[in-house]
């Protein structure tokens, strides 16, 4: 059982969720990082490690973040964006980038369609987290 079920399933249990956010990193090492330090924040996580994954659970659930790996196996983030973006269920859902490279994050976010990028060195998990949340509180 992955690490993202078990927080999934203990914050169920807690009752203590206030915002669904899809994961969609192929690091596991990342993913355990961000994973843990979202639940903590009493998010609710959901993971994909691939393209084709995340693809799939975007089709099965709307969420109001997702956190976006452009790198990806399968199937690159940049098409799971496109995908997002035409999803009746998570066409509105908030969208930020991280990536290791910098070239992808200076794409204009607004002709892209999403939120904010991270340079995934650049920032804690404790900075994505604030991230987030700033992104989710825009509305």
């Amino acid at each position: 059982m992955s690490y993202c079920f078990k927080a999934v399933i203990i914050g169920y249990k807690q009752n203590t969720f206030m915002h669904k956010i899809l994961l969609v990193e192929d690091d596991t090492f990342l993913t355990d990082i961000y994973t843990t330090k979202l639940k903590s924040e009493s998010f609710q996580v959901s993971c994909a490690a691939d393209g084709e994954e995340a693809l799939e659970k975007i089709k099965e659930e709307s969420f109001d973040l997702v956190l976006l790996d452009i790198i990806l196996p399968k199937i690159d983030g940049w098409e799971v964006l496109r995908k997002i973006k035409e999803s009746e269920k998570n066409k509105n859902s908030k969208v930020i980038i991280i990536s290791n490279s910098e070239e992808i994050i200076e794409k204009d976010h607004e002709v892209l369609g999403v939120a904010a990028s991270l340079v995934k060195a650049e920032f804690t998990p404790q900075e994505t987290v604030e991230k987030i949340r700033e992104v989710i509180e825009e509305d």
